[in-house]
């Protein structure tokens, strides 16, 4: 059986005190479950993955963002996620960082979160298991990954390119 492919980004965005935003999630997929905003390209009118990054930022945050607002940090392809679709996600560090938490949408709540204190979340299985390693390693460089999802849970990663930042001195 063939599966719809779906794109999206995810946006990692910052206070000034190294907090990463998350958002716990009130809707499929991931219903209570903490992770990055985003959301899903308009393939129909032929968005760019930066443009769907500023229209998230600014529907989601209240942020307005150009391209140059961004860092693509890495690049993930799902195959077959949840038996459901594929999945090619735009992961972006958003470079400004945010003041105040932003209210509460539609989507969920936001909450900031020290680094150390992410693995005690509830988090999608995927990104516990591989998308916030890969993008603390990368943070400043960049990666792309390719997970391919069974039925009984297990995910195959392959990493396809990663460039770390330069370690600064």
């Amino acid at each position: 059986m063939a599966l719809p492919y779906k794109i999206a980004t995810l946006l990692y965005a910052f206070n000034p005190a190294e907090e990463v935003l998350l958002l716990e999630r009130a809707q499929e997929p991931n219903r209570g479950l903490w992770s990055p905003c985003g959301g899903k390209l308009k393939t129909e009118i032929g968005e760019s993955p930066y443009a769907c990054a500023c229209r998230e930022a600014e529907e989601e945050l209240g942020l307005r963002l150009r391209p140059e607002d961004l860092h693509l940090t890495g690049l993930v392809s799902e195959h077959g996620y949840q038996g459901q679709a594929h999945w090619l996600m735009f992961l972006f560090e958003i470079r400004p960082r945010l003041d105040r938490t932003p209210p509460p949408i539609r989507e969920g709540r936001f909450q900031f979160f020290a680094r150390g204190s992410i693995e005690a979340l509830r988090l999608p299985a995927t990104d516990r298991e591989q998308l916030w390693p890969l993008f603390w390693t990368h943070r400043g460089g960049f990666f792309a990954a390719h997970c391919h999802t069974h039925p009984g849970g297990q995910n195959d990663w392959t990493i396809e390119e990663s460039s770390t930042p330069p370690a600064t001195p």
